[in-house]
C-alpha cells in the first residue's frame, strides 16, 4: 500500500483553468511521501479529455497543462513553513484511480518538477 497522507480540498476546485482549455478537477494531494530525492508532494487531477478512447488532449498538450498546474495551483499551496518538498509531481488521469493502485484501463500522465526560486522546473523521470 502507498504511504503518505492524502488530503483533499472542497469541490471549489472543479473546472480549473489550464492552457489547453480541457476540464480539470483537483482530486487530492499526497504529502509526506518520500520520493527519489526526498519529500515529494503529489497533486492529483481528473482530466477526462486525456482518455485513449474519445479523448481530445494528447500528452504534449497535457504536459503544458501539468506545468501550469504545478506553477499556478500546486506551488501556492505548498506551506511556507515546515519541511519543504524537494519535488512536486503532477498527475492527470482520465478517471479516478485510488493513489498507489493500478488501473490498466486508465490513461494517466505524470510529470515531476523541482522547486527552484519559486518556479517549477521540469525533471525527467
Amino acid at each position: 500500500m502507498a504511504r503518505g497522507r492524502v488530503m483533499t480540498e472542497p469541490a471549489k476546485t472543479d473546472n480549473l483553468t489550464v492552457p489547453s482549455g480541457q476540464a480539470v478537477t483537483f482530486l487530492g494531494v499526497v504529502m509526506n511521501a518520500p520520493g527519489p530525492d526526498g519529500l515529494t508532494a503529489r497533486f492529483r487531477f481528473l482530466a477526462p479529455a486525456i482518455a485513449r478512447e474519445g479523448g481530445s488532449v494528447d500528452f504534449d498538450t497535457a504536459a503544458a497543462d501539468m506545468l501550469d498546474l504545478c506553477q499556478n495551483y500546486a506551488l501556492p499551496r505548498i506551506a511556507s513553513s515546515g519541511p519543504q518538498p524537494s519535488q512536486i509531481v503532477i498527475s492527470l488521469s482520465d478517471r479516478e484511480v485510488p493513489f498507489g493502485e493500478a488501473d490498466p484501463d486508465a490513461t494517466q500522465f505524470f510529470e515531476a518538477y523541482r522547486i527552484e526560486d519559486g518556479t517549477c522546473i521540469w525533471e525527467a523521470f
